[in-house]
Order: structure tokens, then sequence, then C-alpha cells
């Protein structure tokens, strides 16, 4: 097996059970792409055992801390069969899931989601690229499912000296599924569709948005970067009679009308606005239009703590013209998936968006991803979404 040694006092992080091993804290060793070598303190004690991955800056990935373990075939299926164990005792009746969750799960690298009766994974690492074949038998195996589609085309795929891959992976055939979420129906192409195919991340505060306009009364609910409609649905399920939604996506507005359809919504009720959004927000603010509800689920402005200061200057932005389209006791759900966008930093951004607009705002509540999206003790930057709810004063 071959070694990793790390320069004295980077051993730090992995002593704080954290996984990842950055190029700068190696002092020497090095192997094949993907490969399991034991990481070592600068006086030789073991740390962990790691996936090697020499074209990125987050060199070498743990895989476990304990020195006894293995990694092998039997080691993945303990972890799959975990994580799958895991989301079975959760309290999620829809037939998507997050099934498989990186760093979270003890697996980098490994993003897998269910949608109905197939699987769509991406295999974001060195590590997890080169286990692709054994995973993915393993997964059809503690799923009982026989169709497995790969979206392994993320833009950190080339950080990891990897090319983009999509196909199916195990099994064939259709690729778009009608999933249950929140007593909605909503459709999913795994093969187009952003990420695996859907955020579902985001379906816990989708519920909670269409609680909310019910609540507080909405009637006219703007959501931006909206995509295939989502919220959008949750707006009209709350007894929203005006939701546009705008993306600069034709293609999602589409299936968001048709998502407006398939649940039987009114289509006198939503308006898909193919536009630019901060140019769309300037707009409708010249206008002189006003909303009751606004939802801003703009895409990863900052995906790492390098990118923090520009995006934040975005992220101020459209957040002070969503406040000031509001009306008065209106709410704006608004979030951040920048993994490099911390929960304080968000509110500070968000709070001086609101004196820029000259407005203050209650917060209601704060919320992130959906149980099956865990975060652990150990590793922060699993808290990538973040979003507050606000009412307008």
């Amino acid at each position: 097996m071959k070694s990793i040694r790390l320069r004295e006092g980077k051993d730090r992080s992995l002593l704080r059970r954290h996984p990842w091993v950055f190029e700068g804290s190696i002092q020497k060793g090095k192997a094949d792409p993907g490969e399991t070598v034991r990481v070592e303190s600068s006086t030789g004690e073991f740390l962990c055992w790691a996936s090697f991955s020499p074209e990125s800056k987050i060199r070498a990935r743990a895989w476990t801390f304990d020195e006894k373990e293995r990694i092998d075939e039997a080691f993945f299926k303990r972890r799959i069969d975990a994580a799958v164990a895991l989301r079975a005792r959760m309290p999620i009746t829809s037939n998507a899931i997050r099934l498989i969750h990186g760093e979270a799960d003890g697996l980098p690298g490994l993003i897998v989601d269910r949608y109905d009766d197939l699987l769509s994974a991406q295999f974001l690492s060195a590590g997890a690229e080169r286990w692709k074949q054994t995973i993915a038998d393993l997964l059809l195996a503690a799923t009982g499912l026989t169709r497995l589609y790969e979206r392994s085309d993320a833009n950190v795929r080339p950080l990891e000296g990897l090319a983009p891959v999509t196909g199916w992976l195990r099994g064939e055939g259709g690729t778009e599924v009608v999933i249950a979420e929140n007593g909605w129906k909503l459709s999913v192409d795994v093969a187009e569709g952003h990420k695996t195919g859907y955020y579902l991340d985001q379906s816990d505060n989708r519920k909670k948005f269409a609680e909310v306009v019910r609540h507080y009364g909405c009637q006219s609910v703007l959501n931006c970067f909206s995509y295939t409609g989502g919220f959008s649905v949750a707006a009209l399920a709350g007894g929203a009679t005006e939701v546009i939604s705008v993306d600069s996506s034709g293609p999602a507005l589409a299936r968001a009308t048709a998502h407006v359809a398939l649940n039987g919504y009114d289509a006198a009720h939503h308006t898909a606005l193919d536009a630019d959004v901060n140019h769309t927000l300037r707009d409708m603010l010249k206008q002189g239009r006003r909303f009751d509800a606004i939802v801003l689920d703009p895409p990863k402005f900052a995906p790492t703590a390098a990118h923090a200061d520009r995006a934040s200057r975005a992220y101020k932005d459209i957040n002070r013209l969503g406040l000031m389209l509001l009306k008065p006791g209106g709410l704006l759900f608004t979030f951040s998936c920048s993994g490099g966008i911390g929960p304080e930093l968000f509110h500070k951004i968000v709070a001086g968006a609101g004196m820029d607009a000259g407005v203050d705002g209650l917060i209601l509540d704060r919320v992130g991803a959906t149980p099956d999206h865990p975060q652990t003790l150990y590793f922060p930057e699993g808290e990538y979404l973040k979003g507050l709810l606000i009412l307008k004063r």
C-alpha cells in the first residue's frame, strides 16, 4: 500500500475527522488516480485510508480513520447499505430521495438519487470513479432496482482530471419519471435535468412555502431562477392566483408550465417568463410592480470561499431588488446554495441588502436541505444550502 506523508502540523484537520487533505499539506508520496493510500503524520503515525487524486487541489479524501478497515468491495457494501438503511428510517414519503450524500455518508465524491424506479448517480472524485463498477452493482443490490443512469457531468470532474460521462451505467430505457412530492406531481428527466435530474434538497422548503403562502394569504408570487417550477407549483397549492416563473432556460420553463397542468391548476394563474432575473427585477421595479411573496433560489454564485466576495455582491443585489419589490407584509424566501457562503455571512449579505433597500424585515425561519442530504459534525462544508424566510415590515 502506498503512503502519503504530511507536513508537520498539517494533520490537525484529519485528527478532527475532516476528510480532506489539500495539496499543500503533503510532504511526500504519490499514487495513481483513485488509488487507496495510507495517510501518515509527519512522524509516521497512521491518520486515515484515503483515495488519491493527483490532479486535484484536494489531493486525498479519507475513506476511513480506522486503520484496521480495508478499502474493498465489502467496505463499499457496508457504507451503501448503511446509507440506504438510514433513508428508510427518515419520514420521507416521496418516491424521490437522496440515497448517498458524499462525505456525509462516508463516500466522498459519490452522489446518488433515487427517482421512482431508477437511480441517478454522480461520480465526482477520482476515488469514486475508480470504484464505479463495484459501486454500481452494490447500489442495485441494495435497492432492488435494475437501472442506474450516470450524470458525471458536473464542473468539478475536470478538477479531478476526469472527463464528463453521462449515460446508462446499468440497464436502459426512458430517462423521464414522474415523482410525488408533497402531494404534487413533478416530471424529472435524469438525462437532461440539473444535477442528477432535480433539486431534491428543496423538497421541504417547497412544502413550507405552500404553507406560508396559504397562511399569509399571498395572491401574487414571483419565483426567480424558477427552473422547472417547483416553488411555483407550491405557490399555486398555497392558493396564489398570480404566479410568475422567471428563468433563462426555455425548456425548464416549458416543464414548469407542464407541471402546472399536471397538477390541475388553472393555466391562467401562471406565467412563464424566459428572461434574465436581474434585468427582470429591475424592469419590474421601474414598472411599479409589487408582490406578496418572492422566491430567490439562484445558482451557485460561490463554489468556494475564494469566490465569496464576488458572490456576496451578486447575492446582495438580487436580495435588495427582491425586498424592494415586495409589498409591506410580503414574504421573501431567499437561498444560497454556495458552499463558500456560510449561514452567518448569508445573513449579513441579506441584512446589507435590506439596508441598501431601506427595508427592515423579520426572520420567520432559517432553513436548509432536506434530511436525506445530511450534514455531519466534522464536515461543515456539507452545509451548502441555507435559506431565510423574511417578512417585510
